[in-house]
């Protein structure tokens, strides 16, 4: 198989040394913007591996890149304000593509807090019937949360209940970056997004309906000793893909923020820096929320000065094989020290990598395969968790 992939951040970048130490793939491409970024991430990858400059906004140079490298699959790496031009250029290319956040929601006009708008995904899903035509696939959301979230929804819906009542992502860390007053350990562009806008929840006969920012906070307690945290609602992906193929009376998504955290990002919305439309400062337009990101530390290089745990999971209750009443929850849990003594990486950018790097071998195999938009959930879950616990940092199933 020959991937391109495009952006060289701290997943684009875990990515590469993940493939380069299974020794995975005929040919990686590492595609960013900025050249020298993807230099850094394939150093030491070898022979397999090329670093390519390229706008991940330009999708006739997407498409020209995949051609002129004979790639076989596009692995979206950036930010979701580029999904769509990658997505369109995997499918005018002819080639598999794979994203770990799906396209961008618009609130409701009139309605936010009830009603959707436009939801994540929803022009990705415009064209499944294009894709399917075709023959082709476009695997979306396959990073850890949403990704390795929706293998464990799949999983516990096929062997673990008879019936599932409700699927709820939890999200969890007791991580420290010392020497920052605030330093966000995964992309605050992408946090601010899915954090402000109106969460979606899905219910049987109800279907999609969005709440308020943070709302409905509830304490769970995680695994390995990170212990109980407040989680509140936070607008996420799988609550969007989960339904369309499990059948569930009830599915959300539920992040343990922090009370500082909350209040940092309630007053970026006060105070409009989580906004996205330029505004003029002297002879510069810019986006507020770019120069919020670019005040914080780059959270790929904060490896250095983490400690702890983060823990990804899905919780499941429902009705079990037996007829009984059961309440599980499948955890992947990743320590920063082995992270970065393994791969170089920091826990929360490695732990999202891995999972498209185990999608890419299953596909690569024939153990996956199909056609359309889909979510991980439509695929089997088994492969994938068995070829996730050989990467070094295995799954578990907690019995509540």
């Amino acid at each position: 198989m020959r991937v391109l992939v495009v952006g060289a951040g701290g997943v684009g970048s875990a990515v590469a040394r993940t493939v380069a130490r299974r020794d995975l793939f005929e040919r990686v491409v590492v595609a960013d913007y900025d050249v020298e970024r993807a230099r850094r991430a394939i150093a030491g990858g070898g022979d397999r591996f090329a670093a390519v400059k390229l706008d991940a906004s330009d999708e006739q140079a997407i498409a020209e890149l995949i051609r002129a490298e004979r790639c076989d699959a596009v692995l979206n790496a950036v930010d979701p304000r580029f999904v769509m031009p990658i997505f369109r250029a995997a499918l005018a290319a002819g080639v598999t593509y794979l994203d770990m956040a799906m396209s961008l929601s618009h609130p409701h006009a009139t309605d936010p807090y009830r009603q959707p708008g436009v939801k994540l995904g929803d022009e990705q899903f415009a064209l499944a019937e294009e894709w399917e035509r075709r023959g082709l696939l476009a695997l979306c959301g396959i990073g850890v949360e949403p990704g390795l979230s929706d293998v464990f929804a799949r999983y516990a819906a096929d062997r673990l209940f008879e019936s599932v009542d409700e699927i709820g992502v939890r999200d969890g860390a007791n991580l420290v970056v010392e020497g920052y007053e605030f330093a966000p350990t995964f992309s605050i562009w992408t946090t601010i997004e899915e954090c402000l806008n109106p969460p979606v929840v899905w219910e049987r006969g109800r279907q999609w309906y969005t709440t308020e920012p943070f709302s409905e906070p509830e304490t769970f307690v995680f695994p390995a000793g990170i212990g109980p945290i407040e989680c509140v609602n936070v607008e996420h992906e799988e609550v969007l893909l989960v339904p369309r193929w499990i059948d569930a009376r009830r599915v959300t998504f539920k992040y343990g923020l922090g009370e500082e955290f909350i209040g940092v990002l309630k007053t970026l919305h006060k105070l409009g820096l989580d906004s996205t439309t330029p505004v003029q400062v002297g002879a510069a337009a810019v986006s507020p929320r770019d120069v919020v990101a670019a005040c914080l530390p780059d959270p790929a290089g904060l490896g250095d000065a983490m400690s702890g745990l983060t823990c990804a999971g899905t919780w499941v209750t429902g009705t079990g094989k037996d007829g009984s009443p059961r309440e599980v929850y499948l955890y992947h849990v990743v320590d920063n020290g082995w992270s970065m003594a393994e791969y170089g990486s920091q826990a929360v950018v490695w732990q999202t990598a891995v999972n498209p790097v185990v999608a890419l071998e299953l596909l690569d195999s024939g153990a996956w395969s199909g056609t359309g938009v889909l979510g991980p959930e439509a695929l089997p879950a088994e492969p994938f968790l068995e070829v996730l616990n050989s990467h070094g940092a295995p799954w578990e199933c907690e019995e509540r």
